[in-house]
């Protein structure tokens, strides 16, 4: 899962932001501001999120918190987040100062953080939109995913990957000495020489198999997966669920030509994976519309559309608040 540099979930965090972006650009739209207060009455982590983003806004400039009157003592809000309760008149006066600008470098505050962690744990990694092949000391290849990142370990003897974030296709050397493992939220892929895909997207971890065998196991969980060429199994850390499904061979780590193919996946998920080849910022956060699950091929190098055709069925529309940002609603 991303971190937010909090305990806040990246999830909520999105949501807030996505909150924010959509309060800046229909100021006196009562509805929206009222299923925002709704929102932020459902739980203490709303509140804590959308008050850590005023003083995130803060710190990006020295300037005063977007809503600040809406809130009490502000420059406290990671403390006591309880404490900073909007006050409805005063988040429609000022709704509408921000510009779709201001809203996008809001995201930065929440990205910064982990995007730096990362780039001191990663030994190798991609931007977005970019793919890159490695060359492991053992002369095993990696290729990564947009907006990816593993860490390595050849040491004693060791054949360890950490898939840190995003997605990574591996064609393992064989060495029946020495095992190669990849470890990826929670779940731990064990092989001897084959050819697999893992990624890693919030609290889903995903392996599919097009060569050889794997063996898999998951954290808290005593049970092995042993998989065979065209299986995929889902791991989510939140619920501790395994799933397997069976998927054509050809289809697995399609990114590489530049789709993606997804089998009773939620819209959540693809959006994160459409994430890694979007240059702009993209907040989803209706849960019900995130939650939708669909199968198909979405491609990559037009990432608007591929949005556009993945929300379009549940009545979702992408709308383009600036260059830097997308908001997915279906209002």
């Amino acid at each position: 899962m991303r971190n937010t540099g909090t305990d806040i979930p990246q999830k909520i965090a999105d949501e807030a932001a996505g909150w924010m972006i959509a309060l800046q650009e229909e100021p006196g739209d009562r509805l929206c501001r009222d299923r925002f207060e709704n929102w932020l009455d459902q739980a203490e982590q709303h509140r804590q999120a959308w008050a850590r983003l005023q003083v995130a806004w803060q710190a990006l400039g020295a300037t005063a918190p977007v809503f600040k009157e809406s809130w009490k003592d502000a420059a406290h809000a990671s403390a006591s987040p309880k404490s900073y309760r909007p006050r409805r008149a005063a988040l429609a006066r000022r709704a509408g100062m921000f510009g779709a600008a201001a809203a996008a470098m809001l995201c930065l505050a929440f990205i910064v953080g982990p995007t730096v962690m990362l780039r001191m744990e990663a030994d190798y990694r991609t931007q977005t939109a970019e793919s890159r092949t490695v060359t492991l000391e053992d002369g095993s290849l990696v290729h990564l995913s947009g907006a990816s990142a593993i860490a390595t370990d050849f040491k004693n003897g060791r054949r360890s990957v950490r898939l840190l974030a995003g997605e990574a296709f591996f064609e393992v050397t064989p060495d029946k000495s020495r095992p190669f493992t990849v470890d990826a939220n929670g779940v731990t892929v064990t092989v001897l020489g084959t050819k697999f895909d893992v990624q890693t997207d919030g609290e889903l971890t995903v392996v599919a198999l097009t060569e050889g065998s794997v063996k898999a196991s998951v954290t808290n969980d005593a049970a092995e997966e042993f998989l065979v060429p065209g299986d995929q199994l889902t791991a989510n850390s939140a619920t501790g669920e395994v799933s397997r499904t069976i998927i054509p061979v050809s289809d697995i780590a399609t990114w590489r030509d530049g789709k993606i193919f997804v089998v009773d996946a939620t819209i959540g998920s693809v959006v994160e994976q459409i994430r890694r080849y979007h240059p702009a910022w993209i907040s989803l956060p209706d849960g019900t519309l995130a939650s939708r699950r669909v199968t198909g091929f979405y491609d990559l190098r037009n990432p608007d559309q591929a949005l556009q055709a993945l929300v379009a069925p549940y009545g979702g529309k992408v709308r383009r608040v600036s260059p830097v940002a997308r908001l997915i609603s279906r209002f």
